[in-house]
């Protein structure tokens, strides 16, 4: 059975309702308007609260910075952010020959305890974190799980049980007392085993034991040149905690010639009311004792801030 179409009829031709084409421009525009004035108002959110936070957090430098050109008299006479008569040179030469010069003995106390304490720390805590990583035996991740812990830990909950410790083995009021407890570091070894899985593929590592070397020389020529950016983080860390140990100094230390810098500033402080000069030296010795760990920052921001994306892009 066939259906032929009836000659003498035209197919009915669907009318479609016309539509005027929307203006491309206005449709285009319209949008990014919107986009452009969300987006102004969350730049102008994001740059006041920089803006804020960055003037919280200098303010108490440029109080410490101007403060340091004051003498004694200028200090209490004068408004806090006001310019008085530049004595920092004069300043400076009473802080280094004061008590024989003690304050320099506390700064070097402060550069053995942390760039040798730091050190120290960040590579047992990077070979650690990459031994974490690379290799398998019975119970690691049980064992990691106790580092775990060990972050959680507070510092100064540990003192005590140190303090008699250390007191046992009569290292007590030594070096060691501060420099021996800087050598754990449970959240570096965190980190560590963090940047080896970012860091060094397992591929390298079997590429370079077919080539016939060793895991100690595996490690050192091909695995740390890796790890740089994360030794780098690691330290800092490492270094700002162990250059602001007051605590840690306050328990183990009463030695005067053994003080950390900020231990010494602190006894000084205590003693402005019988020596109101001290209050000066404590001004100008807090100045000093900041200029390390912003020479730290300046110089190894780079290995920081590449450190701090590990793991990010994959």
């Amino acid at each position: 059975m066939s259906i032929t179409a009836n000659p003498g009829t035209a197919p009915a031709e669907t009318e479609r309702p016309s539509r005027q084409p929307a203006d491309p421009r206005r449709r285009r525009g319209s949008a990014p308007r919107r986009r452009s004035g969300s987006g102004l108002t969350s730049r102008v959110a994001v740059n006041a609260f920089l803006v804020v936070f960055a003037v919280y957090s200098l303010l108490p430098l440029a109080w410490l910075l101007i403060a340091s050109t004051k003498n004694h008299r200028d200090l209490f006479a004068t408004n806090p952010f006001a310019l008085g008569d530049f004595n920092l040179v004069s300043n400076l030469h009473a802080l280094f020959t004061v008590d024989d010069g003690i304050y320099l003995r506390w700064f070097g106390n402060s550069v053995l305890y942390t760039v040798v304490g730091s050190l120290l720390s960040t590579v047992i805590a990077v070979t650690t974190g990459y031994a974490f990583d690379k290799y398998e035996w019975w119970g690691k991740e049980k064992l990691f799980g106790l580092v775990l812990v060990g972050m959680f830990v507070p510092s100064a909950v540990i003192q005590l049980p140190l303090y008699l410790l250390f007191s046992e083995a009569h290292l007590v009021n030594t070096y060691w007392s501060l420099l021996l407890p800087a050598l754990v570091n449970p959240f570096g070894v965190y980190l560590a085993r963090v940047f080896s899985e970012g860091y060094v593929p397992g591929e390298v590592l079997e590429a370079a034991r077919v080539d016939g070397a060793g895991e100690f020389r595996t490690f050192g020529r091909v695995s740390l040149p890796m790890l740089t950016p994360g030794f780098m983080t690691i330290f800092l860390f490492t270094f700002t905690a162990q250059w602001n140990n007051f605590y840690g100094a306050l328990m183990m230390l009463n030695d005067e010639e053994l003080y950390p810098v900020n231990l010494g500033l602190f006894m000084w402080n205590k003693t402005v009311q019988q020596r109101p000069e001290h209050y000066s030296l404590v001004i100008v010795g807090a100045l000093v004792a900041v200029i390390p760990l912003i020479v730290a920052f300046l110089c190894l921001q780079r290995y920081w801030r590449s450190g701090m994306t590990a793991g990010a892009v994959k």
